[in-house]
């Protein structure tokens, strides 16, 4: 069994800040990709950023320059620095893991997280 966690999602005004934590637990030999998504109500989910173990990063556009992704290999847990937020950023972020795992078998798996509500007043 293999979870994602994330928090430090809230209601923040127009220009906050806020830093979403995603911990992954569980029976995980490696993280080989580790990423964000946010989908907002009524809208398809998008990827925001994503960061490999080796630590190539790519954001999405819209987040360029706001947003920071990083990594703590070994606490197996993903962080998304969030600067300068707009009403549009508001949405649901999902943390996403591709991952090995040694038990119940060796194999790999793609892993979501819940969820953490992220809501920006104008």
């Amino acid at each position: 069994q293999v979870q994602l966690v994330e928090s430090g999602g809230g209601l923040v005004q127009a220009g906050g800040s806020l830093r979403l934590s995603c911990a992954a637990s569980g029976s995980i030999f490696s993280i080989v990709t580790m990423g964000w998504y946010r989908q907002a109500p009524g809208k398809q989910r998008e990827l925001v950023a994503g960061i490999s173990s080796g630590g190539s990063i790519n954001y999405a556009d819209f987040v360029k320059g706001r947003f920071t992704i990083s990594r703590d290999n070994a606490k197996n847990t993903m962080y998304l620095q969030m600067n300068s937020l707009k009403p549009e950023d508001t949405a649901v972020y999902y943390c996403n893991a591709d991952l090995w795992t040694l038990t119940p078998s060796v194999q790999s798996r793609t892993t979501w997280g819940q969820g953490t509500q992220v809501t920006v007043s104008s």
